[in-house]
């Protein structure tokens, strides 16, 4: 019987310190690199992942967070060819620019690298090479799928059209999202291609195909042990196994990783689908931080381990790639299907614990124009807003269960109600109180019923909100979080502190309700740490306290000079250089566990945490992105 490696459990009391016998890989959906990311792309893959991986760290977990631009395929050579540069010229830029948005962001990947590596080449060829020696690589002639001006094949993801199935329109030439079934792109209906409005032509064309047929029972057995998923990403995946079909995981393509086959690896023609090397990227990054921490073989803690868990995040138009094609290429390479086979040179690797999926944040509500250019890009917005509040807007109101709408009317509700009038407010009034009546964090007397309340609902929330999280229901977590920010401004006023103050016989009334409070704005900074950790940084210092509490990640130079085993054939060139991402997020400070105030401690005047935003900013948008009026919304 085929293991699948143990399922995450929901923990029924307190999540405590003690480093858990499970390494988690977090493996983060890959940005493509033909272009800067907008605000939509991180609320699918980047916070949510980060928020994941903050936690699971901060209970004591070993976890590994890897991801890396993805820089093969038919868009990037058209959008290289509309600005006149090399593709790989293109793919550095924007490399580049991807890894100072996520790495300003705040994510925090143990490493951020990209597909055009010597590292990544060699393991996808040893992926391909196993799936091909174990029968489940079919050589095939199909009908590909050609430009007729410029002679292109054009991907699957990028022909639309009517599907035969169900007839809804918007099908792509890999799938319908409406029914969920597997599509060619030969079989649409009035196909047209996304990337220039032309009919395509259709060809006979030879490829290898995956024998996805071959492996249907096998991946069947694995989905359903898949309990715990969120449901429509489990039902999408289960729909998938009715109508399965060979799929050609090679191109008629110039740009891409070339095929280790004899008689195709020098076709400058022929390249593999660059789905295929994207997803094997979680592989092979994980190789790539393993050496470059000095432990070539530590990345099998991930992938040969059986009790390793691993959770794959990303936006729901990927999700066939990751409950399918990913799971069924890890099976083809162990011969684990029906045409047998035996597991190749990296051995028995796991299968996705969970493929967690968020819906699409959308931005129609604020009258963007796409046609006039006008989106949300990630850099523009930390520039102007920092980035925790927008960390905060997709934590609390992003797509995590169905498509969301963004709009600067919500999102300036949000930040300055709830952000800032909520928890900026509270940690501010806390701590000015606490050091212009005490300049330390007081003493406190005997504790009341309201203060062992308050005290009780803080520390209950380490379960809850843990509990949230572990099961990746990020909105249920920072929700609950937020509930106890508001009873501890409740508490504050209800106390009214200021009044005690002035009389000299409350002073120990005084001294506990402030020693109740800052217990409270100390557990509350570490429920949402995993959520906004700058913000999170700065209030463990308003508390007194030194030292790093939420590590943040840094961008390293390095030399793609990587050993290559088993040594892969068309390489790129040794020795190019390129920006990861990377951190030191061991010696942080931040755990999952209430941290004691300790009276005494000296407290500062607190500096202003929060900026709340101008509200005319709900009704005008900024210069990089305005609202756009009815009378011009095209």
């Amino acid at each position: 019987m085929t293991h699948w490696g143990r399922m995450s459990k929901q923990q029924p009391v307190l999540i405590m310190l003690e480093a858990m016998s499970n390494p988690v890989l977090t493996a983060v959906a890959w940005p493509y690199a033909n272009g800067p990311r907008h605000i939509g792309h991180v609320a699918g893959f980047g916070v949510p992942s980060d928020v994941f991986a903050r936690f699971r760290r901060m209970c004591g977990e070993q976890v590994l967070m890897i991801s890396g631009t993805d820089e093969h395929g038919t868009p990037l050579l058209v959008q290289a060819e509309k600005e006149g540069v090399a593709v790989q010229t293109l793919a550095d830029r924007y490399n580049r620019q991807i890894v100072e948005d996520l790495a300003g962001l705040g994510l925090s990947y143990d490493l951020f690298t990209r597909t055009t590596t010597r590292n990544h080449y060699a393991v996808v060829q040893e992926l391909f090479r196993g799936l091909y020696e174990n029968g489940y690589m079919k050589k095939e002639t199909t009908m590909g799928a050609i430009s007729p001006s410029s002679g292109r094949t054009l991907p699957d993801r990028y022909i639309e059209g009517t599907c035969p199935i169900c007839g809804a329109d918007g099908a792509r030439g890999d799938q319908c999202d409406n029914c969920g079934n597997q599509l060619d792109p030969a079989d649409l209906i009035d196909p047209v291609s996304k990337i220039n409005g032309e009919t395509p032509e259709f060809r006979r064309t030879e490829h290898f195909l995956l024998d996805l047929p071959a492996l249907a029972d096998e991946l069947k057995s694995w989905l359903e042990t898949r309990q715990d998923w969120r449901p429509n990403v489990l039902k999408f995946s289960l729909n998938l196994l009715a109508d399965l079909r060979p799929r050609a995981m090679t191109r008629d393509i110039d740009w891409g990783v070339p095929v280790p086959i004899d008689g195709w690896q020098d076709n400058e023609a022929k390249k593999l689908y660059v789905w295929f090397d994207a997803v094997v990227g979680y592989l092979s990054a994980s190789m790539e931080w393993a050496w470059r921490s000095g432990n070539p073989d530590a990345w099998k803690d991930f992938w040969t381990n059986p009790d390793a868990l691993s959770f794959y995040f990303m936006g729901k138009d990927n999700i066939t790639f990751h409950s399918q094609i990913w799971p069924a290429e890890l099976l083809g390479y162990q011969g684990k299907g029906a045409h047998g086979g035996a597991a190749g040179e990296f051995g028995e690797l796991q299968l996705p614990t969970e493929v967690v999926s968020s819906e699409y944040l959308t931005m129609s509500g604020s009258k963007f124009s796409s046609s006039k250019g006008i989106v949300i890009y990630v850099k523009d917005f930390l520039a102007e807003f920092g980035p925790d509040p927008l960390r905060y807007f997709i934590s609390v109101a992003g797509p995590e269960n169905t498509d969301t709408d963004f709009t600067w009317e919500e999102f300036v509700r949000r930040v300055n109600n709830e952000l800032a009038n909520g928890w900026g407010n509270l940690v501010n009034r806390t701590v000015s109180m606490a050091h212009k009546n005490f300049q330390q964090v007081p003493t406190p007397g005997t504790f009341t019923e309201s203060d062992r309340r308050l005290l009780q609902l803080a520390e209950d929330a380490y379960r809850i909100v843990g509990d949230n999280l572990r099961a990746s229901k990020f909105k249920a977590g920072i929700t609950h979080a937020m509930h106890v920010v508001g009873e501890a401004n409740a508490y504050i006023a209800e106390q009214e502190p200021w009044k005690l103050a002035k009389d000299p016989d409350q002073q120990e009334r005084l001294a506990t309700v402030l020693y109740v409070a800052l217990q409270v704005v100390s557990d509350c900074n570490t429920l949402l740490t995993p959520y906004l950790p700058h913000i999170a940084q700065q209030v463990h210092e308003t508390l007194g306290r030194d030292g790093v509490w939420a590590a943040k990640p840094e961008i390293r130079e390095v030399t793609d000079d990587m050993p290559c085993h088993p040594v892969g054939v068309g390489l790129p060139e040794a020795g190019r250089s390129y920006p990861i991402i990377t951190g030191d997020y061991t010696n942080q400070q931040a755990v999952w566990r209430r941290t004691e105030m300790v009276p005494g401690t000296p407290l500062a005047k607190p500096q202003p945490l929060i900026a709340k935003l101008d509200p005319s900013l709900a009704e005008t948008g900024t210069t990089w992105a305005p609202v756009i009026a009815d009378d011009e919304d095209d």
